[in-house]
């Protein structure tokens, strides 16, 4: 039963990433019918719904949409590119500059949640490696078991940013770049285009369930 329990949990968290790399990569393919690259696509959407002071860049870090410094940055072959890949991702990230047009609350919940999360990370971590030596000094019998709680505490603020993702992504995909891309691209591509879309969500309910699982490791912890 361990065995199986092992494989369907590295099932869960490798399957999904693997899927939609496969997708990426089948729809990665060069359109010679498509009039423009998905940097090209994105600098046009943005003008077309008047966002204005959003500038795309290429980046090396994946693609994404920065709401700081009000940026929608792709990866080279995003960027460059001129597939149902390329045009799709780039649509799915000037949909996230558009819900921060709006003023869509949970964006804006994402971004405050992310630096919070990225400081309560580091504290449980250094909180997990210091327990055993603050447990020596203090000597309480209490003391180990604050020092966990306090530690998944700051793990689960992760769990809360994955969770807060989940709608973001999904609403950026679906209700934002599917209905755009439409008018874009053939009708024949927009099954491709679902897929590709699907597949990059797919990556966030990994992770989300990677978070929480982790979450729920150090809960079993604290209790023992």
């Amino acid at each position: 039963m361990l065995v199986i329990a092992v494989v369907l949990l590295l099932a869960i968290f490798l399957l999904p990433n693997v899927w939609a790399r496969w997708v990426l990569r089948r729809h990665a393919r060069g359109r010679d019918d498509y009039p423009g690259t998905g940097a090209e696509l994105a600098d046009h959407l943005l003008r077309r719904l008047g966002i204005e002071g959003v500038r795309v860049e290429r980046t090396g870090q994946g693609d994404h949409y920065d709401p700081e410094a009000r940026r929608v940055r792709l990866s080279p072959s995003v960027h460059d590119g001129r597939s149902l890949t390329a045009v799709t991702v780039a649509a799915h990230e000037v949909g996230h500059a558009i819900q921060h047009h709006h003023g869509y609350a949970p964006l804006l919940a994402r971004s405050r949640l992310v630096a919070v999360a990225q400081k309560a990370e580091r504290l449980g971590a250094l909180l997990m490696m210091a327990a055993p030596f603050l447990f020596l000094l203090t000597r309480l019998p209490g003391g180990l078991a604050i020092v966990v709680a306090a530690a998944v505490v700051s793990f689960g603020t992760a769990a809360l940013v994955h969770l807060v993702t989940l709608p973001v992504e999904f609403d950026a995909s679906f209700q934002r770049a599917l209905p755009l891309l439409k008018e874009y691209i053939p009708p024949y591509d927009m099954p491709g285009a679902r897929h590709v879309l699907t597949a990059c969500a797919f990556t966030y309910v990994a992770a989300s369930l990677a978070s929480i699982l982790n979450l729920g490791r150090w809960l079993v912890i604290l209790r023992r």
